[in-house]
């Protein structure tokens, strides 16, 4: 039974040790509790984490976590049923995006119920998906016996999939690997087999400051920089005429350069510069070859511009990396999911998540969530009822064999 359209309230944490409440928490409810967490990615996602982990083991699932530097997040992996025995992963990311500078009809902190729609910070992205995960919870005790299932929390997806590097060996460190892991990133419950990676650098140039009247004693780095930058743009145009996959869109792997700093008056030569940029890659594809090349170009062009300058200086700097995801479509679990969603179809999308790391941990994995991504990260952030309801209808299916 779907225990979606209980009306929605705030709920005292204490009340899940509470074994005659517990069972009634509707999926609504879990989402109310959870979007009323702020765990945007600059703060603690702590008390999040605690409330679940509680709520979990008052269920007998065994938990384990895993922090940052600052001990201010906590990833969280729990588990129920015999370790030793290959069990399915269930995953999802604690944090969300900011709600600075957006306007909102209602709180973005407290569910709202419109026009069958879930209103919040989150509930598209993703805690709609958790919320399904923890109305599953007594369902998954039932049948301890019989499977063992594993539910995954991470910490600051949103920043570069930081969390996720620190739960993997969590992951693989279980006596059996999963034999198969959904991330239920919002995919309008369309099952995605592939994602492309990412890679972003911070490129830090310094050349050498002087009067503009007499450019021939500094190093200018704005120049440098526009150089790197020209030869970035050069290779998004070579990748745009290679043979590419066609699964994605678009089918190459796509750079761009999002933002540029440097320079402090007109008048003076600049001695700094910093960019960013980013490649989304195919997963088939390695974009450490673009660094290398990038870095050789660096050096002829200091060999150029700044001879005699030993100050004058490129450095990159990684701000976040991703594998990409590719799954192929044989594995038994994925047949069992296509069974449950009662099609066989199956995309490829050029956003990333956390799937990569689990593949690249030896899991096969696939993406599949309610909510559509459009939604995401926007202001009056929703995620329809009814997504909330198919996602745990599949859930159910796959708990008892599709």
């Amino acid at each position: 039974m779907i225990g979606l359209y209980v009306r929605p309230h705030t709920l005292h944490q204490n009340l899940v040790r509470d074994e005659t409440v517990r069972e009634s928490w509707s999926v609504l409810q879990w989402l109310s509790r959870l979007v009323a967490h702020d765990t945007t990615s600059s703060k603690s996602n702590l008390l999040l984490i605690e409330e679940i982990e509680t709520y979990l083991q008052s269920w007998g699932f065994t938990c384990q976590k895993s922090f940052d530097d600052d001990k201010r997040k906590a990833n969280l992996l729990a588990t129920i049923g015999d370790p030793e025995r290959p069990g399915m992963l269930f995953s999802g990311h604690t944090d969300v995006v900011p709600v600075t500078g957006q306007s909102w009809a209602s709180d973005p902190f407290q569910l709202s119920i419109r026009e069958g729609k879930a209103y919040g910070r989150g509930t598209c992205d993703m805690k709609g998906f958790l919320a399904v995960l923890l109305k599953m919870v007594p369902d998954w005790v039932r049948l301890a016996d019989q499977q063992t299932t594993h539910l995954a929390f991470s910490y600051d997806e949103e920043i570069g999939c930081v969390g996720a590097r620190r739960l993997v060996p969590l992951i693989s460190n279980l006596p059996a690997l999963p034999k198969g892991c959904i991330v239920g990133e919002p995919t309008s419950m369309q099952l995605i087999l592939g994602h492309k990676g990412k890679t972003s650098y911070q490129v830090d140039v310094r050349g050498c400051e002087c009067h503009s009247s007499m450019p021939a004693h500094g190093v200018n780095a704005v120049e440098i920089a526009a150089e790197l930058i020209h030869t970035l743009s050069l290779q998004a145009k070579l990748q745009r005429t290679r043979e590419g996959d066609n699964r994605f869109d678009p089918p190459y792997t796509t750079i761009h350069t999002g933002t540029v700093h440097g320079g402090t008056a007109l008048n003076i030569v600049p001695g700094a510069c910093a960019f960013e940029f980013e490649m989304r890659h195919l997963p088939s594809e390695d974009p450490t070859s673009l660094l290398m090349h990038l870095d050789d170009q660096s050096n002829r062009i200091l060999d150029e511009r700044a001879p005699g300058f030993d100050q004058a200086k490129v450095r990159f700097n990684m701000r976040s990396s991703y594998p990409g995801l590719l799954t192929h479509e044989n594995q038994p679990f994925v047949s069992q999911i296509k069974k449950a969603l009662g099609t066989p179809d199956q995309s490829f999308v050029s956003f990333g998540t956390e799937a990569g790391l689990y593949s690249q941990a030896g899991i096969p994995t696939v993406v599949l969530g309610p909510g559509s991504i459009s939604q995401a990260h926007k202001p009056d952030e929703f995620v329809a009822l009814d997504q909330l309801i198919k996602c745990e209808t599949v859930m159910n299916k796959l708990l008892n064999g599709g």
